[in-house]
Protein backbone atom coordinates (compact mmCIF):
# COMPACT_ATOMS: atom_id res chain seq x y z
CA UNK A 1 0.00 0.00 0.00
CA UNK A 2 2.52 2.72 0.95
CA UNK A 3 4.85 1.64 -1.85
CA UNK A 4 1.80 2.51 -4.12
CA UNK A 5 1.74 5.97 -2.89
CA UNK A 6 5.19 6.14 -3.25
CA UNK A 7 5.63 5.34 -6.59
CA UNK A 8 2.62 7.32 -7.36
CA UNK A 9 4.31 10.34 -5.81
CA UNK A 10 7.77 9.71 -6.96
CA UNK A 11 6.13 9.79 -10.60
CA UNK A 12 6.08 12.11 -13.52
CA UNK A 13 2.39 12.15 -12.17
CA UNK A 14 2.54 13.61 -8.77
CA UNK A 15 0.70 15.92 -7.78
CA UNK A 16 1.73 19.03 -4.86
CA UNK A 17 -0.80 20.03 -2.64
CA UNK A 18 1.27 22.30 -0.55
CA UNK A 19 -0.29 24.93 1.24
CA UNK A 20 -3.94 23.31 0.76
CA UNK A 21 -6.40 22.64 3.33
CA UNK A 22 -8.12 19.53 2.47
CA UNK A 23 -11.30 17.94 4.02
CA UNK A 24 -12.23 14.08 3.56
CA UNK A 25 -15.33 12.69 5.41
CA UNK A 26 -16.10 9.23 6.65
CA UNK A 27 -12.21 9.28 7.41
CA UNK A 28 -11.82 7.49 9.76
CA UNK A 29 -11.01 3.95 8.13
CA UNK A 30 -10.74 2.05 4.57
CA UNK A 31 -10.94 4.64 1.41
CA UNK A 32 -10.88 7.90 3.31
CA UNK A 33 -8.20 6.85 6.05
CA UNK A 34 -6.23 6.05 2.48
CA UNK A 35 -6.96 9.53 1.21
CA UNK A 36 -5.66 11.26 4.68
CA UNK A 37 -2.54 9.47 3.93
CA UNK A 38 -1.90 10.06 0.56
CA UNK A 39 -2.86 13.80 0.48
CA UNK A 40 -0.63 14.16 3.13
CA UNK A 41 2.08 12.45 1.92
CA UNK A 42 1.51 15.17 -0.99
CA UNK A 43 1.55 18.32 1.16
CA UNK A 44 -1.77 19.07 2.25
CA UNK A 45 -2.91 20.08 5.59
CA UNK A 46 -5.69 17.24 5.72
CA UNK A 47 -8.95 17.11 8.17
CA UNK A 48 -10.17 13.90 8.72
CA UNK A 49 -14.17 14.07 9.80
CA UNK A 50 -16.00 11.28 11.38
CA UNK A 51 -18.73 10.17 13.24
CA UNK A 52 -16.40 7.39 15.23
CA UNK A 53 -14.52 9.52 17.92
CA UNK A 54 -12.63 6.36 18.85
CA UNK A 55 -11.54 5.21 15.45
CA UNK A 56 -11.02 9.08 14.38
CA UNK A 57 -8.29 9.77 17.09
CA UNK A 58 -6.58 6.55 15.95
CA UNK A 59 -6.27 7.83 12.53
CA UNK A 60 -5.48 11.13 13.70
CA UNK A 61 -2.62 9.86 15.72
CA UNK A 62 -1.19 7.96 12.70
CA UNK A 63 -1.33 10.62 10.17
CA UNK A 64 -0.37 12.98 12.45
CA UNK A 65 -2.99 15.39 11.12
CA UNK A 66 -6.09 17.18 12.24
CA UNK A 67 -9.84 15.35 12.87
CA UNK A 68 -13.05 16.57 13.45
CA UNK A 69 -15.74 14.71 15.28
CA UNK A 70 -18.99 15.34 13.37
CA UNK A 71 -22.10 14.35 11.87
CA UNK A 72 -22.42 14.62 8.53
CA UNK A 73 -26.42 14.13 8.32
CA UNK A 74 -26.50 17.44 11.09
CA UNK A 75 -25.96 20.79 9.24
CA UNK A 76 -24.80 22.45 12.77
CA UNK A 77 -22.08 19.80 13.05
CA UNK A 78 -21.22 20.39 9.45
CA UNK A 79 -21.34 24.20 9.93
CA UNK A 80 -18.99 24.00 12.72
CA UNK A 81 -16.16 22.07 11.00
CA UNK A 82 -15.84 24.42 8.12
CA UNK A 83 -15.55 27.35 10.64
CA UNK A 84 -13.19 26.05 12.57
CA UNK A 85 -11.09 24.78 9.53
CA UNK A 86 -11.20 27.73 8.22
CA UNK A 87 -10.39 29.97 11.61
CA UNK A 88 -6.93 27.76 11.34
CA UNK A 89 -5.60 27.46 7.86
CA UNK A 90 -7.55 30.54 6.43
CA UNK A 91 -8.78 28.67 3.53
CA UNK A 92 -10.29 25.40 2.48
CA UNK A 93 -9.45 24.27 -1.07
CA UNK A 94 -10.65 19.89 -1.69
CA UNK A 95 -13.66 19.11 -0.19
CA UNK A 96 -13.88 14.81 -0.67
CA UNK A 97 -17.65 13.82 0.42
CA UNK A 98 -16.47 9.92 1.23
CA UNK A 99 -19.06 9.41 4.42
CA UNK A 100 -21.30 6.20 4.18
CA UNK A 101 -22.98 3.48 5.76
CA UNK A 102 -25.59 0.78 4.91
CA UNK A 103 -28.90 -0.28 6.47
CA UNK A 104 -29.63 -3.61 3.37
CA UNK A 105 -32.60 -5.08 3.46
CA UNK A 106 -35.25 -5.80 0.39
CA UNK A 107 -37.11 -2.73 0.40
CA UNK A 108 -40.27 -3.52 1.41
CA UNK A 109 -38.56 -4.45 4.89
CA UNK A 110 -37.17 -1.37 5.17
CA UNK A 111 -37.73 0.73 7.92
CA UNK A 112 -38.11 4.62 7.93
CA UNK A 113 -35.18 5.22 10.23
CA UNK A 114 -32.90 2.97 7.88
CA UNK A 115 -34.07 4.54 4.62
CA UNK A 116 -33.53 8.02 6.37
CA UNK A 117 -30.30 7.32 7.71
CA UNK A 118 -28.64 6.27 4.61
CA UNK A 119 -29.97 9.12 2.54
CA UNK A 120 -29.04 11.71 5.25
CA UNK A 121 -25.03 10.69 5.36
CA UNK A 122 -24.27 9.79 1.92
CA UNK A 123 -26.57 12.48 -0.10
CA UNK A 124 -27.23 14.16 2.87
CA UNK A 125 -23.61 14.42 4.60
CA UNK A 126 -22.48 15.52 0.31
CA UNK A 127 -24.77 18.56 0.03
CA UNK A 128 -24.45 19.98 3.57
CA UNK A 129 -20.61 19.80 3.46
CA UNK A 130 -20.50 21.24 -0.28
CA UNK A 131 -23.08 24.07 0.63
CA UNK A 132 -21.07 25.08 3.84
CA UNK A 133 -17.49 25.20 1.64
CA UNK A 134 -18.37 27.14 -1.13
CA UNK A 135 -19.04 30.55 0.12
CA UNK A 136 -15.47 30.15 0.90
CA UNK A 137 -14.25 28.48 -2.63
CA UNK A 138 -16.14 31.37 -4.00
CA UNK A 139 -14.35 33.67 -2.10
CA UNK A 140 -10.87 32.41 -3.51
CA UNK A 141 -11.79 31.69 -6.66
CA UNK A 142 -10.89 28.25 -6.37
CA UNK A 143 -12.19 24.47 -5.02
CA UNK A 144 -12.41 21.06 -5.82
CA UNK A 145 -15.16 18.61 -4.90
CA UNK A 146 -14.53 15.13 -4.81
CA UNK A 147 -17.57 12.74 -4.43
CA UNK A 148 -18.21 9.61 -4.04
CA UNK A 149 -20.70 7.24 -5.12
CA UNK A 150 -21.19 3.86 -6.15
CA UNK A 151 -21.74 1.04 -8.99
CA UNK A 152 -24.97 0.62 -7.17
CA UNK A 153 -26.03 3.79 -7.69
CA UNK A 154 -25.94 3.10 -11.61
CA UNK A 155 -26.97 0.04 -11.85
CA UNK A 156 -29.24 -0.83 -8.68
CA UNK A 157 -28.46 -3.84 -6.22
CA UNK A 158 -31.22 -6.26 -4.62
CA UNK A 159 -31.28 -5.30 -1.13
CA UNK A 160 -29.63 -1.65 -1.34
CA UNK A 161 -32.97 -0.17 -2.87
CA UNK A 162 -31.99 3.14 -0.12
CA UNK A 163 -28.06 2.95 -0.80
CA UNK A 164 -28.45 2.90 -4.91
CA UNK A 165 -31.07 5.92 -4.45
CA UNK A 166 -28.74 7.99 -2.30
CA UNK A 167 -25.89 7.18 -4.78
CA UNK A 168 -28.06 8.28 -7.65
CA UNK A 169 -28.58 11.42 -6.34
CA UNK A 170 -25.24 12.34 -5.51
CA UNK A 171 -24.38 11.72 -9.66
CA UNK A 172 -27.06 14.16 -10.02
CA UNK A 173 -26.14 16.73 -7.40
CA UNK A 174 -22.14 16.09 -8.90
CA UNK A 175 -23.74 17.61 -12.06
CA UNK A 176 -25.64 20.41 -10.89
CA UNK A 177 -23.19 21.82 -8.63
CA UNK A 178 -20.92 21.41 -11.41
CA UNK A 179 -22.85 23.73 -13.16
CA UNK A 180 -23.51 26.38 -10.53
CA UNK A 181 -20.12 26.29 -9.44
CA UNK A 182 -17.96 26.49 -12.56
CA UNK A 183 -18.19 29.97 -13.30
CA UNK A 184 -16.02 30.11 -9.01
CA UNK A 185 -12.99 28.06 -10.86
CA UNK A 186 -14.62 25.06 -8.67
CA UNK A 187 -14.92 21.78 -9.93
CA UNK A 188 -17.09 19.02 -8.74
CA UNK A 189 -16.82 15.83 -9.69
CA UNK A 190 -17.03 12.14 -8.55
CA UNK A 191 -15.74 8.93 -8.32
CA UNK A 192 -17.43 5.32 -8.46
CA UNK A 193 -14.72 3.00 -6.83
CA UNK A 194 -14.76 -0.71 -6.37
CA UNK A 195 -11.88 -0.81 -3.09
CA UNK A 196 -11.22 -4.02 -0.53
CA UNK A 197 -13.31 -1.76 2.30
CA UNK A 198 -14.83 -3.03 5.57
CA UNK A 199 -18.03 -2.42 3.30
CA UNK A 200 -16.94 -5.12 0.75
CA UNK A 201 -15.22 -7.57 3.65
CA UNK A 202 -19.27 -7.25 5.31
CA UNK A 203 -20.01 -9.44 1.49
CA UNK A 204 -21.17 -12.79 2.33
CA UNK A 205 -17.79 -14.69 0.37
CA UNK A 206 -20.40 -16.39 -2.39
CA UNK A 207 -21.46 -13.24 -3.33
CA UNK A 208 -18.47 -10.98 -3.11
CA UNK A 209 -16.64 -14.18 -5.21
CA UNK A 210 -19.67 -13.36 -8.20
CA UNK A 211 -18.99 -9.66 -8.13
CA UNK A 212 -14.96 -9.92 -8.37
CA UNK A 213 -15.86 -12.21 -11.74
CA UNK A 214 -17.08 -9.72 -13.20
CA UNK A 215 -14.39 -7.46 -12.91
CA UNK A 216 -12.49 -7.51 -16.05
CA UNK A 217 -9.32 -7.22 -13.68
CA UNK A 218 -9.91 -9.95 -11.37
CA UNK A 219 -9.79 -8.18 -8.61
CA UNK A 220 -10.97 -5.04 -6.15
CA UNK A 221 -8.99 -2.11 -5.63
CA UNK A 222 -6.36 -1.50 -2.90
CA UNK A 223 -7.75 2.35 -0.95
CA UNK A 224 -4.35 3.53 -2.26
CA UNK A 225 -5.97 2.83 -6.00
CA UNK A 226 -8.54 4.77 -5.10
CA UNK A 227 -6.33 7.21 -3.41
CA UNK A 228 -4.54 8.37 -6.71
CA UNK A 229 -8.23 8.97 -8.50
CA UNK A 230 -8.94 11.14 -5.99
CA UNK A 231 -5.87 13.31 -6.20
CA UNK A 232 -6.06 13.35 -9.62
CA UNK A 233 -9.22 14.98 -9.88
CA UNK A 234 -8.59 17.47 -6.79
CA UNK A 235 -5.60 18.32 -8.11
CA UNK A 236 -4.90 21.71 -9.84
CA UNK A 237 -4.01 19.85 -12.48
CA UNK A 238 -7.36 18.34 -13.61
CA UNK A 239 -8.94 21.97 -13.68
CA UNK A 240 -11.22 21.54 -16.98
CA UNK A 241 -12.15 18.37 -15.89
CA UNK A 242 -16.33 19.04 -13.91
CA UNK A 243 -19.31 17.10 -13.56
CA UNK A 244 -17.71 13.57 -14.91
CA UNK A 245 -17.82 10.25 -12.37
CA UNK A 246 -15.12 8.15 -12.86
CA UNK A 247 -15.34 4.70 -12.52
CA UNK A 248 -12.22 3.23 -10.37
CA UNK A 249 -13.85 0.15 -11.09
CA UNK A 250 -11.04 -2.35 -12.72
CA UNK A 251 -13.88 -1.95 -15.50
CA UNK A 252 -16.54 -3.14 -13.58
CA UNK A 253 -18.87 -0.75 -15.32
CA UNK A 254 -18.04 -1.93 -19.06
Amino acid sequence: MTETIAAVLDSNLSYDFTGRTVIITGAARGIGLELGRFLGAAGATTVLVDFDADALAAATAELGCRGEVADVADSASVQRVVDAVVAETGRIDVLINNAGILRDGVMWKLSDDDYEAVMAVHAGGTFRFTRACTPHFRAQGYGRVVNVTSFTGLRGNVGQSNYAMAKAGIIGFTKTAAKELARFGVTVNAISPNAETRMVASIPADKRAALTAQIPLGRVAEPSEIAAAVAFLASREAGYITGAVLPVDGGLAI
